[in-house]
């Protein structure tokens, strides 16, 4: 069994290629990838208050990444990889803060 299978559907005609090598995710999951290991390493090193306001703003940041796959799922209209990877970075990043927000407040109410 492939494990890419796993994190991503792999279809090669959705994903980058280096030469002949195709990336082990697609153009979107790339997206996603990346901008969760920068924000990660961001709040690794600076403190990110976890508000109301800041789930509202990750929430409208995982929109196009929705209306992206939504409309591509039912073949309403095609997709490139440029979108693709360009929505899956705002996702990323709309992602990254609401499990860092969720862990956040798991960890203020269990000491609270």
């Amino acid at each position: 069994m492939d494990l890419t299978r796993l994190i991503c559907h792999r279809i090669p005609e959705r994903s980058f290629f280096i030469g002949n090598s195709q990336f082990p995710v697609c153009a979107r999951c790339t997206g996603f990838y990346i901008s969760l290991i920068i924000y990660f390493t961001y709040t690794y090193f600076y403190y990110v208050n976890y508000n109301l306001e800041l789930i509202i703003f990750a929430l409208i940041l995982l929109l196009p990444v929705a209306i992206d796959g939504t409309t591509q799922l039912f073949e309403l209209r095609l997709s490139n990889n440029k979108l693709r990877f360009s929505t899956g970075l705002l996702g990323g990043l709309g992602l990254g803060i609401i499990l860092k927000a969720m862990k956040f407040f798991i960890f203020m109410n269990f000491f609270y």
